[in-house]
């Protein structure tokens, strides 16, 4: 059985780390950006089935990086999770390709359950 790989962005790193140890408790391969940045470069060299992905970001902000995830690779699936996130922005989300938005605190077994359908969309991956 292959693990999903999920690409977890955040420019808090104590809480990134911290989900990602969750999620590799969970049977899924994670592994983390700091920066709207460093996740594209992520995406170049160790391509994930799935990116979590926060919108307030210094730099390039997590809108941005979903717009261009979606031109570079249509059908990977990022799932939005946000501290400050608006109706507004969850409705721009939703249209640039979102496949699901959630606000901080989140339940971590809804998230888990949003990665997996993500990932099985997307590259029918098993779990």
């Amino acid at each position: 059985m292959s693990k999903i790989r999920v690409l977890l962005v955040d420019d808090e790193g104590d809480y990134v780390t911290a989900l990602a140890d969750r999620m590799d408790l969970r049977d899924l391969q994670s592994q983390t950006a700091t920066s709207g940045e460093e996740a594209l470069l992520t995406l170049k060299t160790s391509p994930p089935n799935v990116i979590v992905l926060d919108l307030w970001m210094p730099g390039l902000g997590g809108l941005a990086v979903l717009e261009e995830v979606k031109k570079l690779h249509p059908s990977m699936e990022v799932i939005i999770l946000t501290g400050h996130g608006s109706d507004q922005e969850e409705m721009e989300a939703r249209r640039l390709g979102a496949f699901a938005y959630f606000r901080k605190p989140v339940d971590i077994n809804e998230l888990v359950q949003a990665v997996r359908r993500a990932g099985e969309a997307t590259h029918g991956a098993r779990v």
